[in-house]
Formats: C-alpha cells, structure tokens, sequence
C-alpha cells in the first residue's frame, strides 16, 4: 500500500485545499480501491492503529469554509428580507400521521371515514395528522363548486371542518386538514386548513399554483378552469413546530419552499394528488428535492387510488428527512402511515452541510414578496 500511494503523491504537502491536487490524487485513488487495498486487520484496535498512522503521515484536512470569503459572498442578502432561524420548537421529536384515504361521492361517508382515520393515527402516537387534497369529495372540475363549503361560516356550512374542529379539540392533536372545495363570495378555491390542539384555526391555505397540464395522450387537465388561484404563502406555529404548508402542483415550485424555510420552517407539509402520468416518475423526486434543498422535513399525503374516479391518483404519501431519506411510504392503497420527526436533526444536517452559509448574496436574490410588504 505504502508504494502505491507514494507513486502517486509526496505526504510532505499533501493539502486537500489544492483543487487541482485533490482531484488529481482521488481521481487516481479511486482506481486502487476497495480491491487493492488489503484488509489489514479485522480487530478494532489494530484497525484504529493503521488509520491513526495513514492519518499522521498524510495529513488529511477537514474542508472549512473560509469566513473572510464566506462573508465576501454575502450569504445575508441571498434572501430578501434575511431569513430567520427556525424558533425553538415546543416538542423535538413527535410522531405523524399520514391518511391516505379513498373518496366516494357519499360525502358525510367521507368525513365520517377521515374522522375514524384521525382517531386511528392519534391511537397509534401521532401528534400531528395530515389528510389528503380533496379527501371529503370526488376531485372532478364539472362538480367541484357543487361540494364547495363557506369555511369562514363554518358549522352547517362547512361540516369537514366542523369535523376537523371537533376532533383536533377532542383528541388533542394538531391537524393539517388536507384540502376542500372552499367557496368565497364568488370564487371557489382548494383550501387547506391547520387546526391546533384547542380546536381552533390557526393557518388557512390556498393552492397558490394551479394545476394546469397537457401531456397528450396521457392527461389533460385545467384546473383553473374551476379554481381561483390563492394569493398567500402560509407558514404556521404550530404545537408540533413551525409548519409550511403547499397543495400537491405547490411542491413544483422551489421557490416556495425556499420562502418557508427563509422563515424558519422545520416541516412543509404537502396534501397532494398526483396522477398515475407524473407521479412514478416526479412524486417522489420532487419531496426528496423540496427536502435536501432547504435540509428540512417534508410530508406528503395523497388520495388512495380509485380506478373508478375520473381523476385516478397516485398515492405513496412519504415522509421525508432533511437529508432527502424516505423515512416513511406506502403504496397506492387506502393506509395510515406513522412515522417519527426528530428535529434536532435539522440543526445537525445544517452543520454538516451548511449551504445556508454558502449562498452567493452577491450574484442571486430570493424575495419573498409578502415578508418585504408587511416589514
């Protein structure tokens, strides 16, 4: 091994630092291993013994980000106004709840089956439950005003609601109520409401990007044909941390995400019903990205697949950590998936990969719109 590695390098000044060097010599040492390096010993201590000699000889360096070029960059001013450190959340690790659920065109059925759902998962541990877009009703842009509800009204006038109220305040567990058809004045919207422990509402989101697509031959569908579009961004505290919250098409958009982890999101939750075109291939590729960008949780929660519906969704709602590891998934069938968030792995993933610090606030600029209005 010693003539190996002296063939293709002097210890005396070895420095990863050097880009040129460093490429050159792991380019090089990719092609001796693993087969031409021997094992030279199975036993623990004598193992630590040959790493503590290799490493003495050769002087591996742990690569820092210089703080003079690091503020050269303005890391700051990538974000417009600054982003804000996540808030110190009141519990570190919890356990979620995924509903995928099936709709049928019964919808007090429906509500009555997320309810049964909602108390299943909190049994189970959960601490926070998230529901489907569109669970309570068949998605289909001919009949969706007709299932509108006046969610501001509440009561008789919005009965999932009514429901999601009840049983967060029953059961003491907050909700991510998936989304509904919400009818305001003479708009109707696809609505996501979050309720706290106590009962009450605490964010109210609507879909911001609609789902407009064409992909001929496979799927066509206009959402905005039926849907006014929301105007907001939602970030939200929660009892179980500083929630984002997107609607399914939301997830698309980076942007987004990178605004709700700007304003110190720990989780983005993401109730979603991808069809059977994109969601093998995007699905998953798009939580594992919204995720490893902004090294934070993401949740998803999509309709069960009904063959019968007119609108046939994917389903495989995931849970996914800051590193962009499916901590949790299904299939495509109705289930109820639990899973735990731990936090304080967040802060530890930042510190291992701090691109938060790395950004280049003297080329390129993420505004978020509403933070810079109201500040």
């Amino acid at each position: 091994m010693k003539a190996a590695i002296s063939s293709l390098i002097s210890f005396r000044n070895f420095d990863l630092h050097e880009p040129s060097l460093s490429r050159s010599i792991f380019r090089q040492l990719s092609l001796l291993l693993p087969s031409q390096f021997p094992v030279v010993s199975t036993d623990a201590k004598a193992n630590g013994a040959n790493f503590t000699s290799l490493h003495q000889k050769f002087r591996f360096h742990s690569i820092k980000t210089s703080p003079i070029m690091a503020s050269s960059f303005n890391p700051e001013r990538a974000t417009s106004p600054p982003a804000v450190p996540p808030p110190v959340p009141p519990v570190t690790k919890f356990k979620i709840g995924l509903c995928q659920l099936m709709a049928t065109p019964d919808k007090q059925r429906n509500i009555e089956h997320a309810r049964k759902a909602i108390e299943e998962a909190v049994e189970k541990g959960a601490k926070l439950v998230v529901l489907p877009e569109i669970w309570n009703v068949p998605y289909s842009q001919d009949t969706v005003s007709v299932y509108a509800e006046d969610i501001e009204a509440g009561g008789d006038a919005s009965p999932s609601t009514a429901m999601l109220s009840e049983v967060s305040r029953r059961l003491k567990v907050t909700i991510v109520g998936g989304s509904i058809v919400e009818r305001s004045g003479d708009k109707i919207y696809n609505t996501c409401c979050v309720f706290g422990t106590d009962g009450n509402m605490k964010a109210k989101h609507r879909k911001i990007h609609l789902f407009d697509i064409d992909i001929p031959g496979k799927i066509t569908f206009i959402e905005s044909k039926a849907i006014a579009a929301g105007q907001t961004p939602t970030v939200v505290d929660t009892e179980v941390g500083r929630i984002g919250i997107g609607i399914c098409y939301d997830i698309r958009f980076p942007e987004l995400a990178m605004i709700y982890a700007a304003r110190g999101a720990h989780l983005i939750c993401y109730p979603g019903a991808f069809n059977m075109t994109t969601g093998p291939l995007h699905w998953e590729l798009l939580q594992c990205a919204r995720a490893v960008d902004n090294l934070l949780y993401v949740a998803t929660c999509s309709r069960a697949r009904d063959v019968d519906d007119s609108y046939v969704a994917w389903g495989h709602s995931t849970l996914v950590g800051p590193f962009g590891e499916v901590l949790a998934t299904t299939e495509h069938d109705e289930a109820i998936i639990i899973s735990e968030i731990d936090y304080s792995l967040i802060e530890l993933r930042r510190t291992n990969l701090p691109l938060l610090k790395q950004k280049r606030g003297d080329l390129y600029q993420l505004v978020d719109v509403q933070r810079l209005k109201s500040e």
